[in-house]
């Protein structure tokens, strides 16, 4: 590995670090206009209902209310995959569907008002289990889709995108399997996982059909084009990126947020504010796709697996804007950790009475390997397999390969991570610990410790394209045009690294462009853990395109010819005469250079991480503790040393480890209104609660592009809630089906309580 380098590698101080640690920052609820308005949403109290009547009048009578909109009055804007959902219906599919929007001078008149708008509501049944939802009469969300059943695939994967694995031949697998399992567990009532910031938006609407949003998204470039397209493709929209105050991959789509404050702006002619508050963040946002999973999974007794066969089914909620594209990621990565040869895994994406599905770190095979690795875990049961040793087998290795998610295959080229898994192992002492399936690892009286380990990988580190501009300036500084929002990790600073060691720059010298999409290239946005190889990609290759025009330009100073020359700190020189050089502003002040660069998506990386945890479980209150956990992964080479350790330790909550332990939503059934969408009922970890962790972190060298890194900051959440299901099973010697492994569940496992 290249250790050389003045900047990659080595923790600097982020570009914006004094600025967010003394409150400069200005997020999106700091931005000032003068004639502000303020938006609010009125909710549906009712989970499924037809609105027979609205009357607005006295709300529109109170002083300082500018606009009051119904589905009567807005355009049929629409979202989700297919486009389906109008932004304002005259039916409510979930306890918090909106059923009017408000702008008023001020937040409190805005919900004055929402409280004089008079609803004539129709009920109707509802449903909330999966399975319920597709059982002949079931309640009917909508006419188009019968028995509730979405159109599988997106558009944006293509017209083979990958929905079902059938690959190979199911009965042969079968028969030469040594064990067979079958089962069914599930990853559901899976909250969002609620960043610090609520997600919203300001519009202001410019006649006759421009809007310009600053949003609070990790993508906003992405906003610009999805909201194009909900808008009718009638609309010139533009995005302004702020800070984004944590996403966990949650702010990739707040299309309907956005819709609201864009509607409201029309209305009324003046920028509207419309940010949730806490409480409409949990109970009115997206959360994570519910997945259930019933599968037969055959095994060998070298522990290759050699049949799977199942079905997944995908709650996504009142609606569906990413699921689909999360179910073809899902089967992608399910294929890169079980290279199994025989597959039939179908899977079914249904819409139920809750909230909507959307992005969630993990996108996907988070879901659906959170209920596959405790059914393939059965199976090593039967044969006392060990499961470290099955999950490393199973991992794609160079020359394997996989369907990803436009359905085709791909060979994978990339890291073979089996040195990592097994440090990994080392460092936990998984050799020592391990006693067996249903085993506790030790136990003094009524607690009992038990260990497990998950595995996960992605593809998506070179998803989609990523456009980049370098613009070098005569006085020896550069400048990164990328329209990447900060969405707490750092990654802006981090192409600034790129470029700062392309150029042979101060890191100081190097700047970037705030994500503004009028005066930036295209960008998909940091998802899927592309920052470092895609995006970073882009970066690198339009500073190598700047620097290339700098010394076509310097070489006819010079007398010599381009590839001849080497640059440092704003100066050009000839390689081996560092005597004969010029300054940058030797180019001119009348001149600037631009490069340009763009990354291809290239689906023959992968990433991994191996999640190995310890718990001890209380036998007589049902109580789980974390009390290790131990992450392995390869980064091929580390960018930024305090980023990534801040990543892997990110794998507890917002979605991660805590998931399996008690993070949760809890529906009501009798009137589909969330139960604990505030911050008391809601389970947090503090920080006196953080169990021991430790990171385990190879280096070797990836084709990936000329820093040889690939990212895992999407990923290290993953392997986690599995391993915790599988250590806590162990602990107790019965197998738990669902999550979270809350006292209530163990004790009635272990027959504690009936």
């Amino acid at each position: 590995m290249n250790n050389s380098y003045k900047i990659i590698g080595k923790p600097l101080p982020r570009k914006d670090g004094k600025e967010i640690v003394t409150g400069a920052v200005n997020f999106l609820n700091d931005l000032k206009f003068g004639n502000l308005l303020f938006g609010k949403v009125l909710r549906s109290p009712f989970p499924h209902a037809n609105i027979k009547n609205i009357d607005k009048t006295e709300a529109e009578k109170i002083p300082g209310v500018h606009a009051v909109l119904t589905w009567k009055d807005v355009p049929d804007w629409k979202g989700g995959t297919p486009r389906h959902v109008r932004v304002l219906d005259k039916k409510v599919r979930y306890a918090g569907d909106a059923a009017a929007l408000i702008a008023a001078e001020s937040e409190d008149i805005a919900e004055e008002a929402a409280e004089h708008i008079h609803v004539e509501y129709e009920e109707l049944p509802a449903v909330y289990d999966v399975e319920e939802a597709l059982k002949p009469g079931a309640p009917q969300l909508y006419d188009e889709f019968p028995s509730n059943i979405l159109t599988p695939g997106t558009p944006i994967f293509g017209p083979e995108c990958l929905y079902n694995i059938n690959k190979g031949d199911i009965q042969k697998g079968f028969e030469e399997a040594d064990y067979t399992a079958e089962g069914t567990f599930g990853y559901e009532n899976i909250p969002n996982p609620v960043p610090p910031e609520p997600p919203g938006a300001i519009a202001l609407w410019e006649d006759p059909d421009k809007v310009t949003l600053w949003v609070s998204n990790q993508a906003p470039y992405m906003d610009k084009i999805t909201l194009f397209h909900v808008f009718n493709r009638e609309v010139e929209v533009r995005t302004i990126g702020n800070p984004c105050g944590g996403s966990f991959g949650t702010k990739v789509v707040s299309w309907q947020i956005q819709a609201y404050a864009t509607l409201l702006s029309r209305a009324t002619g003046r920028p509207v504010k419309l940010i949730y508050s806490k409480e409409e963040h949990l109970s009115s946002f997206t959360l994570r796709p519910g997945s259930r999973m019933h599968a037969r999974i055959g095994l060998k007794k070298d522990g290759s697996i050699s049949a799977i066969s199942g079905r997944w089914l995908v709650n996504t909620g009142y609606y569906s804007m990413t699921t689909q594209a999360q179910v073809a990621v899902g089967c992608g990565e399910i294929m890169i950790m079980s290279q199994c040869l025989n597959w039939d895994l179908k899977s079914t994406v249904v819409c139920t009475n809750r909230n909507a599905s959307g992005c969630v770190r993990g996108f996907g095979g988070q879901e659906l390997k959170s209920a596959f690795i405790p059914l393939l875990s059965l199976a090593m049961q039967q044969g006392g397999l060990d499961p470290f040793y099955v999950l490393k087998k199973n991992f794609v290795k160079p020359g394997q390969g996989y369907f990803w998610r436009d359905g085709k295959w791909y060979t994978y080229r990339g890291i073979n991570f089996s040195n990592a898994m097994d440090k990994g192992a080392e460092v936990f002492g998984w050799k020592e610990k391990w006693k067996g399936w249903m085993k506790p690892s030790a136990e003094s009286g009524p607690l009992k410790r038990g260990i497990g380990v998950g595995i996960h990988g992605n593809a998506d580190i070179g998803e989609d394209s990523s456009e980049a501009y370098v613009k070098l300036l005569p006085d020896g500084t550069a400048t990164l045009y990328l329209c990447v929002a900060e969405h707490g990790t750092g990654q802006r600073s981090n192409y600034i690294k790129m470029v700062a060691e392309v150029l042979n720059l101060p890191y100081e010298k190097v700047n970037i462009t705030p994500p503004d999409s009028l005066i930036n290239p295209f960008e998909f946005g940091p998802v899927g853990s592309r920052g470092t190889y895609a995006i970073g990609g882009a970066a690198i290759n339009a500073a190598e395109d700047a620097k290339m025009k700098l010394f076509e330009l310097f070489a006819k100073k010079l007398n010599t010819s381009p590839q001849n020359l080497a640059t440092e700190n704003g100066i050009v020189f000839v390689r081996g005469n560092t005597q004969k050089k010029l300054k940058w502003n030797k180019m001119g002040g009348d001149r600037t250079i631009i490069g340009y660069g763009r990354f291809e998506e290239d689906f023959t990386l992968s990433n991994c991480v191996m999640s190995f945890v310890e718990v001890e479980v209380d036998t007589e209150t049902g109580k789980t503790d974390l009390i290790r956990v131990v992450n392995a992964t390869d980064v091929g080479k580390i960018i930024d040393p305090p980023g990534l350790e801040g990543q892997l330790n990110g794998c507890l909550g917002s979605g991660g480890i805590d998931s399996a332990l008690f993070e949760e939503t809890v529906i009501d059934i009798k009137n589909g209104n969330m139960l604990n969408s505030n911050m008391t009922d809601y389970r947090w970890r503090t920080f006196s609660e953080l169990p021991a962790m430790d990171n385990v972190i190879f280096e070797t060298p990836a084709p990936s592009h000329q820093f040889h890194a690939i990212g895992v900051g999407e990923i290290s959440t993953a392997p986690g809630p599995p391993a915790v299901l599988m250590a806590v099973s162990n602990a107790i010697g019965k197998w738990i089906h669902s999550y979270p492994v809350n006292p209530e569940k163990i004790l009635r496992t272990i027959g504690m309580i009936h």
